[in-house]
Formats: structure tokens, C-alpha cells, sequence
């Protein structure tokens, strides 16, 4: 990846360069969505896809007729926002999909709350909502977070786009999609890490002769690092043994019911459709190689091939590396997958004109959070003290996440506490309420709602000085609480949870003569439970698909809390706090100590 722009330029630049250049595709910037303008005049049902940016063309490459209705774009390797979704959703259905919207979501912690988020909110305006969740990654199969979403959400879509301009309807959509994501497995393999956005060095080591066995798109290290002895064909070899025999049987025999002219006598068929894609670093030439050796070695094994494509498809940027998907077919599939689109993917068209949209009102039948809006205003003390200690911790929250994931909270954290001044500068809200707006609106991932609900919780009491220990207790136990049912995770699963959970109990449990200290002393237990993740295995999110390379450094997440919860020390108990120890140098798990 060459580095000209900055990462968040490059997305909004990126989508409106693809509006230019294909007729038929509309750019909204704020919240960031790209829109087919042109649907099928057949189409009863929007179909919105989305994810993070690194991965194109996947996702807005299907962006048209036979294709997807809108494409909801996030940061870098992040996902977008409920907002953004919502926003493109109700676009979409705004054009005559009078029947409803299909979210497709990929098997991401970020991807599959904002989207839950979202859809209840497009819900509420009275749209009929339906998802379809894709999991093909062979990788990670058998982790508590499950199989992730990557290149065979490629099939799962053209399908759907196809089937859609049929005139199918939401309930027969979300059958087939779901149908076909379980048809579908994936693997993939790299020679060489992408280059990381915020450092502009590989993301991770590989010595020379070795191959990360079971990367993600996202950048992800995978669980095993294998010798690349012998030819490509041995690598090739293996990993067509092991996703034909992780492809289930038994698929059904007939399209879900309730299309027009549909298939309806059943019939065998045992092939597959291949999908070779490069990971953004790997040439043409190799991948038509590639594709080549995949044909042979299933035919040699008694597959047959219905349909072999081979391209750049679903990339982590600059990636030296490539995956295959294999989908196993079922009557009235293939001609699902080999129907004509209008999609950039398959049909770039002359220089267009960039089509202008103008969002729809998100606020439109969802209540917003009045007290946010209300608040007083505060002299922001909390969100300037965080945004300090953020700005020294941002590379060494970088740092920490790449060991154990994407490598992208650190932007993703400094970015949104420094939107978060601005607003507050701008609208005149107290510094927490700010930051809660614009954690639960402008910042993708998991990270972005997340924070979101601990900002929310504690905006009614974080900027009143000095601190109501009793109610900020309450606020942290309910922020815990949400947290946990969201997200799903719970204290021990190396989360954020490891930090606030032992900071609301020091809260809680502090005696009446300590009170001048209480928030000292749940920063320290904040500090201490993160410390305290470098010993404990990843159960959820993307870190716990990257096997033991994030073991002996504390989660970026939980270091996070440990910072906020700094910050209100600082403001409220700035004596106390002057003993706690320096953040800005977090480099592995004994500095924090």
C-alpha cells in the first residue's frame, strides 16, 4: 500500500473516485455510504453490505443491478458505524424496496453489533429488516468467536443479487444467503504481512520461507506458521483437503421457494465453485497459476468445477498472499453465480458524474438520548486530561493491538477522543457527553459501542467535580453491565471487562473515610486488571483468532479503561492521582506496573 493520503482520506476519496468512474453509483459523505442509484426495477428487497475498508474491491464492487443496493464502508480494517448502516439501509429501501432490507454482515465482533445496532433502528422507522451472517473462514473454526467472514461473502452476495432481481422476498433472501454461506469455506495463506497504516512497516514478522498458515483480511496473524517447503501445488494441496473435508453435505435440493419461474425438481450435483482471490500483494500472473493448480488438484480428487474465477477479489491491502473459497453447489446456484451484473466488479463503465446524495434524517422514528443533548456544559477537564494521555499512548496502543489483532484501535481510540473535542467545542456539550456521541456514532469497530455505552453511563456524573463516588459506581456497574450483554463477553475473557469490572467493585466497595481517594484507587484496580490480561487467553473478538502471539501484553481494550479511568483521577483527586504510574509508555505488560 502506498501511504498519500491518510488512512480515513483514502476511504471517503476511494468511494468517491468509484462514483465517478461507474454510472449508476451514488457517494452520501456524512454518515459515508455508497448507494446504486439504478436498481433492478424488478428488485422488492434492498440488499446492504458493508464492512472495513483494505478489502477492495469486495463489497462495492458488487455495488449495482444483479449486485448489492448500497455498500456501508468503514475505517481501515474496521467496521462501519450503526449509523452508516442504518443511513445506507434507508437509502436503499427508499428507492422502492418496498419489501424490506437484507443486511449481509461478516463474522466480526464490530461488524455484527453495529449492524444488530442499526437494524434495530431501520426497524423502527417501520422497514422490514432481515440479516444473513457469513462465516466461511476454515481458520478459525472451533474459537469461541467462530469462523470469520471473508472472501466467500463474494458468492454469498452475487447470489442474493441475482436471486433478488428475480423479485424474491426478504424471507426467501435470507434463506438462500444463509444456505449459502453454509455451502461456502475459505482459507487463505500469506508470504508476507501487509504494511501497517499507522507505522508504515509490515505489520508483523515472517522470517523468509515461511507462510502465515490461515490469515484473516484484516491483517490477522494466523494461529500457525508453517514452512513453505516444496513447490506452491503442496500448499495448494493442503488446503483443498482440508476445505473439502470441512464442506458440509447434505445441501438442499430445490431454491428456497416463492420465486417466479424458480427450479423445483431436485437433482445431484456434487461440484464446487472455486474463488482464488489475491491478498492485495500477490500479481495476476501467480493467481492465474494458482488457479490453474486448484482446477487440477480437484479434478484429481473427484470434484468437478463448476465455475473456477481467479482475481483480486477480497485483499488486506498490500498482503503478499492468496485464499481459496470453495462453495459447493445446489440445483439453480450455478446460474445464480454466472448470471449478467452491472457492477464495477464485472462491468466498469465510462466517467460518471459522481451522483450527490443527501442522507435521510437518522433521527426519523428512533428517540435519541435527550440527556446527552441536554447536558450542561462542563469545563471539560476529563475529556482534555484523556485526550492527552491518549495522544502519548496512541502508537503503544497501536503496538499492542498488532500483536494480538488488526493493529487498528489505536487510531481507532485517539481519533474518536479527538472528534470528541472537537464536538464538544462545537456543540457546547459537557466533555463525556461529547465523547459518547461520538463513540456510539462515528467510530466503527467494536471498540466505537462499546466505549460508546461506558461514556454513556458515565456522562451524567464524570464531568460534575468533585466526584459523586456513590452515583459513579452505579454508572461504571451499569456501563458492565451493558457492555457484557452486547458484546458478550464477561470479566476473564481478556477484554476491556478485565479493567472495568475490578474498577466498579473498588468504587463500590469504598469505605466512607476514603472517599477523597475512591477514584484513585479504581484506577489502580483498572490498571491492575489490565496488567493482568497479558496472562489470559483471548475468548472473544479478533484477538482470539491469532492463537498466542498477543500472550505476555495486556489487551489494547482493557489498557483503554485503564486510561479513562487515569484521566478521572487526575481531575477529580489530583493528589491521590499523582502516585499512580506514567501511561504513556505502554510497551509490554511491566510498564503499567
Amino acid at each position: 500500500m502506498s501511504f498519500f493520503l491518510p488512512g480515513h482520506e483514502a476511504v471517503l476519496l476511494g468511494c468517491r473516485g468509484l462514483a465517478l468512474s461507474h454510472p449508476g453509483i451514488g457517494v452520501c459523505p456524512d454518515p459515508l455510504y455508497l448507494l446504486a442509484t439504478r436498481p433492478s426495477p424488478g428488485r422488492r428487497v434492498a440488499l446492504v453490505a458493508g464492512g472495513g475498508a483494505g478489502h477492495e474491491p469486495l463489497d462495492a464492487g458488487l455495488l449495482g443491478r444483479g449486485g448489492l443496493d448500497a455498500v456501508v464502508p468503514g475505517p481501515v480494517f474496521t467496521s462501519p458505524t450503526g449509523a452508516q448502516v442504518e443511513a445506507g439501509a434507508r437509502a436503499a429501501a427508499a428507492l422502492g424496496a418496498r419489501d424490506g432490507v437484507l443486511l449481509i454482515v461478516k463474522n466480526y465482533t464490530g461488524d455484527r453489533i453495529n449492524f444488530a445496532l442499526a437494524a434495530e433502528r431501520v426497524r423502527a422507522a417501520g422497514i422490514e429488516v432481515a440479516e444473513v451472517v457469513v462465516d466461511d473462514d476454515l481458520a478459525t473454526a472451533g474459537t469461541a468467536a467462530g469462523r470469520r467472514g471473508t472472501a466467500g461473502v463474494l458468492v454469498v452476495e452475487k447470489m442474493l443479487g441475482a436471486m433478488a432481481d428475480r423479485g424474491a422476498g426478504l424471507a426467501a433472501l435470507a434463506e438462500l444467503g444463509s444456505r449459502v454461506a453454509a455451502a461456502t469455506r475459505s482459507l487463505a495463506v500469506c508470504a508476507r504481512a501487509h504494511t501497517s497504516p499507522s507505522l508504515g512497516l509490515p505489520a508483523f514478522p515472517l522470517p523468509p520461507g515461511a507462510l502465515d498458515y490461515g490469515v484473516g483480511i484484516h491483517g490477522e496473524r494466523a494461529a500457525r506458521t508453517v514452512a513453505a517447503s516444496g513447490p506452491v501445488e503442496h500448499t495448494v494441496g493442503r488446503m483443498l483437503d482440508e476445505l473439502l473435508a470441512a464442506l458440509p453435505d447434505g445441501l438442499p435440493t430445490t431454491l428456497p421457494t416463492g420465486l417466479p419461474d424458480g427450479p423445483s425438481r431436485p437433482r445431484a450435483d456434487d461440484g464446487v465453485i472455486a474463488v482464488i482471490s489475491g491478498l492485495g500483494g500477490t500479481g495476476e500472473l501467480e493467481l492465474r497459476a494458482i488457479s490453474a493448480l486448484v482446477h487440477r488438484e480437484l479434478t484429481a480428487r473427484g470434484t468437478p468445477v463448476r465455475s473456477l474465477a481467479a482475481g483480486v477479489y477480497a485483499t488486506a491491502l498490500d498482503m503478499a498472499g492468496f485464499s481459496i473459497t470453495l462453495t459447493r453447489t445446489a440445483p439453480g446456484w450455478l446460474e445464480l453465480w454466472t448470471s449478467p451484473t452491472d457492477t464495477p466488479l464485472r462491468l466498469p463503465g465510462p466517467a460518471g458524474g459522481g451522483t450527490a446524495l443527501t442522507p435521510p434524517r437518522l433521527s426519523d422514528g428512533v428517540p435519541r438520548r435527550a440527556s446527552l443533548r441536554n447536558a450542561p456544559r462542563a469545563e471539560g477537564a476529563f475529556l482534555r486530561e484523556l485526550h492527552r494521555l491518549v495522544l502519548a499512548a496512541h502508537a503503544d496502543l497501536t503496538a499492542l493491538d498488532q500483536a494480538a489483532g488488526d493493529g487498528d484501535f489505536g487510531d481507532n481510540f485517539r481519533g474518536g477522543v479527538a472528534e470528541a473535542a472537537r464536538h464538544a467545542r462545537e456543540s457546547g456539550l459537557a466533555g463525556t457527553a461529547a465523547l459518547a456521541d461520538t463513540f456510539r456514532d462515528r467510530v466503527g469497530g467494536s471498540s466505537g459501542p462499546l466505549f460508546g455505552l461506558l461514556f454513556t453511563a458515565m456522562a451524567p456524573v464524570a464531568d460534575r467535580v468533585p466526584a459523586d463516588v456513590r452515583r459513579l459506581a452505579a454508572a461504571l456497574q451499569q456501563a458492565l453491565t451493558r457492555i457484557s450483554a452486547v458484546g458478550g463477553a464477561v470479566p476473564g475473557d481478556r477484554t476491556l471487562l478485565d479493567a472495568l469490572a475490578p474498577a466498579a467493585r473498588s468504587l463500590t466497595a469504598a469505605p466512607p473515610e476514603d472517599r477523597h481517594r475512591a477514584v484513585t484507587a479504581a484506577a489502580r484496580a483498572a490498571i491492575d486488571g489490565a496488567l493482568a490480561t497479558a496472562a489470559l487467553p483471548a475468548r472473544l473478538g479478533r484477538a482470539s483468532y491469532t492463537g498466542a502471539h498477543g500472550t505476555g501484553r495486556p489487551d489494547p481494550g482493557a489498557v483503554a479503561v485503564a486510561l479513562v479511568l487515569i484521566a478521572l483521577a487526575r481531575v477529580h483527586e489530583p493528589g491521590p492521582a499523582a502516585r499512580l504510574p506514567d501511561p504513556a509508555r505502554i510497551t509490554h505488560a511491566g510498564v503499567l506496573g
